[in-house]
């Protein structure tokens, strides 16, 4: 495994706060490539947040990660990065995965002591074991299962799949948070996931997000805005939905400030999208009609 320079190693006294599991990308795009994933944006959004943010994943020694060297990084070597390309207009997307890095397995976890505040698993292209996360019995435990439900087919395009183990690891975990796609809008489905975890969110595009607990949900209605990019989206309102909810404990209230944040990200381009600091005291304290 390779990391950050020491100066980024967590210790006792600067200890790691949110830690991210799963690939960075490179993503393809009419420029050429740009690095994303979970680990990214949801990291990246993370630390914006002020939490002391750590990533670990798996890519190529060619990938261009610099974008995210105010983290921690433990990377686990691999010969090629995960490639995607994302084609979207704001309301339907289109994947395609090129390649995928190493998987990210328990053993690859190093000791954290003390453990992570909030531990995130994100799964991009089922890459992650989710078994990691009897590893970290103190942190909240959180979860974008969306890498879990996805597979490839012949002609590179990403195809759902069911995920089988989704009732035991929902069960060990405090949070998840997928899209509405991620489950072909099965509201089975949907209904039986939300059963069995204490909080659970699913992700409606630009519509807003719905949010189930305590045997209640509500829906929460994204503003309207000025659509560029949504790339990444989605990772950027789970980091935020979990950032909120570790600091309040209610869930409500990180879907309004989670829905707010990822609704502004779509008005500019890919990492560019990380929200800003005066975007987040906005997010505090604005209500949504």
């Amino acid at each position: 495994m390779s990391e950050t320079p020491q100066s980024h190693k967590p210790t006792k006294s600067n200890p790691i706060e949110y830690l991210v599991i799963g690939h960075l990308t490179e993503d393809v795009n009419d420029s050429g490539t740009t690095l994303g994933g979970t680990a990214a944006f949801s990291g990246l959004t993370a630390n914006a947040l002020g939490f002391k943010t750590g990533v670990i994943t798996s890519c190529g020694p060619s990938l261009d990660t610099r974008r995210i060297n105010p983290l921690w990084i433990k990377t686990i070597p691999s010969m090629k990065s995960t490639q995607f390309e994302n084609i979207s207009d704001g309301k339907h997307r289109q994947q395609l995965l090129y390649e995928i890095a190493e998987p990210i397995k328990q053993e690859d976890i190093p000791t954290f002591d003390p453990q992570p505040a909030v531990v995130h698993l994100g799964p991009v292209a089922n890459e992650v074991d989710p078994d990691i996360l009897q590893l970290f019995p103190n942190s909240l435990k959180c979860l974008t299962p969306q890498g879990w439900f996805r597979t490839v087919d012949d002609q590179h395009h990403v195809i759902l799949q069911p995920w089988y183990d989704v009732e035991k690891y929902l069960q060990q975990a405090d949070l998840a948070v997928i899209s509405l796609d991620d489950v072909e809008r099965d509201e089975k489905r949907i209904a039986h996931m939300a059963a069995v975890i204490p909080i659970f969110v699913v992700t409606e595009n630009y519509r807003g997000a719905r949010i189930y607990w305590h045997s209640d949900a509500r829906f929460i209605k994204a503003p309207e805005v000025k659509y560029v990019d949504d790339t990444g989206a989605g990772d950027i309102f789970a980091a935020a939905f979990f950032y909120r909810y570790f600091h309040t404990r209610d869930p409500w209230e990180a879907g309004r400030f989670a829905v707010l944040l990822a609704s502004w990200s779509v008005t500019r381009k890919h990492l560019d999208a990380i929200p800003e600091e005066e975007e987040i005291r906005t997010a505090k304290m604005e209500l949504i009609n």
